[in-house]
């Protein structure tokens, strides 16, 4: 075994590396940028180094640096985790050609698989199932818009390198082609380098299955079951699960078997994942091969009860598989849901910000949380704002199901949007546990999976009012005679009772409250409805009855804002001063910056008439395009930044002259 190795990589899949290698008593080196100085990864690690600065052109995507800290450090290998240089054949033959073992396959596996179409090409000759399309090197324009009358419609436009959702379009008619073509390469060319597509018929209700592999550097290859990743949004995986529910014995081994066969064509060693879209009559058909771990093995660990990351170790440093295809047993079931920063209400845009406050499920024989953050760090516009993978273990589905949706209520993040609420809604879905799967789920259901707070919001303004209340009495240092009138917070005074007021804000809207303090309760009236409540504060916890009703929320206060968790669900409000002053707000012609990003292209001029829903302006973030419409009609009068600039969530990008208003 190397006595040590490098981690060419950031976040969870660094931090799942160290903690294998670890327990191996392998010694491990990080890398990291300038925005990662002080990340988990870099403190797990033996000892790290700096690449350089935040963008990851400039640090995770150096590869002679990671060689030149390889050789520095006495590292044996690297371990590429995923993204940035998992899949690059060039990185991979320049460790060869120093002398450092790739914990990958070879590079001619990777390049035979990086291509999509040359994969599938290879993949017609081992007999593995393709969908009808195009995936010729001829990427004239003319020539891929005849192909795609004759594969028909709808279709899926794919960039031959990368994944991701990356360079993905679905187009549905031939009108839709030259506009989508244009953007997924622009995407493409952006994102991996190469803007030649493929063309693919888009199945309408596929699910995605996709089938773990391992081979080793002695000719055998197995596959540990399967796993299920249909539940996707703009071709990213939220939830994936394992073993795949609803497939018969028959199709399971036909898909394993089809997955050795795709592998061992190119002769493939370590790691891989094989990806079949799997249709509504049982058939399926290889979409992709990925040339290393992927982000859901943990639920493949999960069922067979096998370290992968230690197998991925040992095979790279010459062993055999440690088990063979008969030995591979698989028990219960298991999920693991994507916790992103994201703000799944507007479209899944990615946040960016501080994680001030989290707290996460106890981790256990049932809940695993692989994280590569703690509380305090900052999710950055440079990278993937995953902020962890939460896996859960069952004897069966639904006890499994039922374990998601408890740690889902369980994990509280503050500072920024995430998507808990939404995968705890998509987790408990009727749909969901009654395998109604495909690709299309999320915007089938988007009714059942946005819903409308389960929290009144009169009853938790009642709760923030007794938290802030037992907060100053917890902050009052001064010792007092709980039995004086003189210590208490109701204003006492002789012959009289004085209803304290507080002022809440929720959103934008004012609620007025008063309070009168009753001995041990408070009497609460919001909006002219009365709440007796008593409440006591044990760290985060605010232990309350209120009108009889017994139940325990979280609080976490951030000056005056004040952030309430309940059962998955999040209330957020503030104490209202009456020396603030209201920002003045943009108008409707407006166009802001929905994240933080950077502009890629200026569609217009100043002085251009624009009609409502026209594209102005694109925006990246997170390596996904974004594209900012016209809300009207009306002539641009201004544009504030440039191709290419850096913007921060909120700011103008362009000031529209409505319409409306120039004919006025």
């Amino acid at each position: 075994m190397f006595n040590k190795i490098l981690i060419a990589n950031r976040g969870e899949i660094a931090c799942r590396v160290i903690q294998t290698a670890h327990r191996l008593g392998v010694k491990c080196v990080a890398v990291y940028s300038e925005a990662d100085a002080n990340a988990r990864h870099v403190a797990m690690a033996d000892e790290a180094f700096l690449l350089g600065p935040a963008p990851s052109t400039e640090s995770y995507l150096r590869a002679d640096k990671i060689i030149e800290i390889c050789k520095q450090s006495g590292a044996q290998a690297v371990h590429p985790g995923y993204g940035f240089l998992s899949e690059n054949t060039e990185f991979a033959e320049a460790l060869e050609a120093n002398g450092i073992t790739f914990i990958g396959p070879p590079s001619s596996a990777i390049a035979a698989m990086g291509s999509k179409s040359a994969a599938k090409e290879i993949m017609s000759h081992a007999s593995v199932p393709l969908v009808p399309g195009y995936h010729g090197d001829d990427q004239d324009p003319a020539l891929l818009k005849q192909e795609s009358e004759k594969c028909g419609f709808p279709q899926l436009l794919k960039a031959v390198a990368g994944g991701g959702g990356k360079g993905m379009r679905v187009v549905e008619s031939l009108e839709e082609f030259d506009e989508a073509l244009v953007s997924a390469c622009r995407e493409a060319k952006k994102a991996f380098g190469n803007p030649d597509m493929l063309i693919e018929r888009y199945l309408t209700q596929p699910r995605h299955v996709e089938i773990q592999v391992f081979c080793d550097k002695h000719g055998n290859g197995i596959y540990l079951a399967e796993r299920d990743c249909s539940v996707q949004r703009r071709h990213q995986k939220v939830i994936e699960e394992a073993p795949a529910p609803g497939l018969s014995d028959e199709v399971r081994v036909a898909m394993g078997e089809a997955a050795v066969r795709a592998a061992q064509a190119i002769d493939y060693v370590g790691a891989g994942t094989v990806e079949f879209l799997y249709d509504v009559d049982g058939s399926f058909y290889f979409m992709e091969m990925n040339t290393r771990l992927q982000v859901e093995h943990p639920v493949t660990e999960l069922i067979t009860g096998q370290d992968l990351v230690e197998w991925q170790l040992r095979i790279a440093d010459g062993s055999e598989l440690p088990i063979t295809q008969d030995q591979v047993k698989v028990r219960g079931h298991a999920l693991e849901a994507r916790i992103y920063a994201e703000d799944p209400d507007n479209d899944f845009l990615p946040a960016t910000g501080s994680l001030k406050y989290l707290r996460t499920p106890a981790e256990n024989a049932h809940v695993r949380v692989d994280t590569g953050v703690i509380e305090g760090d900052e999710v950055s516009v440079f990278y993937d704002p995953m902020i962890a993978k939460l896996i859960v273990w069952d004897e069966n589905r639904e006890a499994a199901i039922n374990r998601m949706v408890q740690a889902l209520e369980e994990y509280r993040i503050a500072g920024l949007k995430t998507n808990t609420r939404f995968l705890r809604n998509l987790a408990d879905a009727g749909p969901f546990r009654d395998q109604d799967l495909d690709t299309g789920f999320i915007e089938k259901h988007r009714e059942l999976l946005f819903p409308a707070s389960r929290l009144d919001q009169q009853f938790c303004l009642a709760i923030a009012a007794a938290y802030f209340l037992e907060t100053a009495k917890a902050g009052n240092t001064i010792k007092v005679d709980t039995f004086s009138p003189f210590s208490s917070q109701n204003g006492w005074r002789l012959n009289s009772e004085y209803a304290r007021p507080m002022k809440l804000m929720l959103g934008e809207d004012l609620h007025e409250l008063s309070i009168l303090e009753q001995q041990s309760e408070y009497e609460v009236t919001v909006d002219e409805a009365s709440y007796r409540v008593s409440a006591t504060l044990n760290d985060d916890a605010l232990n309350v009855i209120i009108n009889g009703h017994r139940l325990t929320v979280h609080c976490f206060q951030d000056g005056d804002n004040l952030t309430i968790f309940h059962e998955g669900e999040q209330f957020q409000c503030r104490q209202h001063r009456d020396t603030f002053s209201e920002t003045e707000q943009a108008g409707d012609a407006s166009l802001a910056a929905p994240m933080n990003g950077a502009v890629v292209a200026v569609l217009v001029e100043k002085g251009q008439e624009v009609t409502a829903g026209q594209t102005l302006v694109i925006m990246e973030a997170m390596k996904m395009e974004h594209s900012i419409s016209a809300p009207t009609d009306g002539v641009v009068a201004d544009i504030f930044f440039a191709e290419g600039d850096l913007v921060n969530e909120g700011s103008e990008l362009i000031a529209l002259d409505a319409a409306d208003e120039e004919a006025a």
